[in-house]
């Protein structure tokens, strides 16, 4: 079940509303670093004139220009560790057209979503980022143990896989049920966010893992909700 949603998930990856999010996610990203390299760039020239008497050498003229190249550098580094959060929250706003979009193609006839707003997305990726970043910093200690590998994977597929199919789930139960279909089926959801965890060490493709991890959560809620897995999870489809 796991395995074959996520398959069914990567085969739509280059669905044009999978590319779209994925645009507006990377999009804001580089916005948003631009920003904050202006307002630092500007911080800097606050504090280092564009002319410099130094009484053995004279006027110095290149003080300011040194500086400004020296905070692109600093910030072009700042932002290789900040890209890939950045973007997965981003990217987190938008992940309810992800869900519609796999909906649409594949569960057309069992769909009785209520889309989530803008706000509630916004609000949700925020939380899970904050919480994603706190329990990440508690395990810090564990990452310099032979058992760093397993401690990433186990606790991030736990948070992944517990956001993101709360996310898809919300959609057509509404939050207390989601929570108790979501506690009920951890072990699943565990695994699957385990296996959307594993490749978010390797670059450009962890942009991709908010997108198919939803993706493949889509798929997965509704299987564990369909007659032939025994109907696991109870909503009324209206469509």
């Amino acid at each position: 079940m796991i395995f074959t949603s996520f398959f069914d998930a990567l085969a739509q990856m280059r669905d044009p509303r999978f590319l779209r999010v994925l645009a507006m996610g990377l999009g804001l990203t580089v916005a948003l670093l631009v920003a904050i390299t202006s307002v630092f760039l500007w911080f800097i020239g606050l504090f280092v004139p564009d002319t410099v008497n130094i009484w053995w050498i004279g006027e110095v003229t290149w003080l300011s220009s040194v500086a400004s190249a020296a905070g692109i550098l600093m910030m072009m580094v700042f932002s290789v560790f900040l890209m890939v959060p950045v973007a997965s929250a981003f990217t987190g706003f938008f992940l309810d057209e992800v869900a519609e979009a796999v909906e649409d193609k594949h569960y057309p006839h069992l769909t009785s979503a209520k889309p989530v707003s803008l706000g509630e997305n916004i609000r949700e990726s925020l939380s899970f980022l904050g919480v994603m970043i706190g329990a990440n910093v508690l395990a810090l200690i564990l990452y310099f143990t032979p058992f760093a590998p397993f401690v990433f994977w186990g606790l991030n597929g736990f948070l992944l896989g517990r956001e993101y199919f709360f996310m898809v789930a919300v959609r057509h139960l509404g939050r207390t049920e989601a929570r108790k279909a979501r506690a009920k089926h951890m072990p699943v959801i565990w695994f699957a966010g385990i296996l959307m965890v594993m490749p978010l060490s390797i670059p450009v493709i962890n942009l991709l893992i908010p997108i198919l991890g939803v993706a493949t959560f889509t798929h997965l809620f509704h299987r564990l909700a369909s007659p032939e897995s025994g109907g696991k999870i109870q909503y009324q489809p209206t469509k």
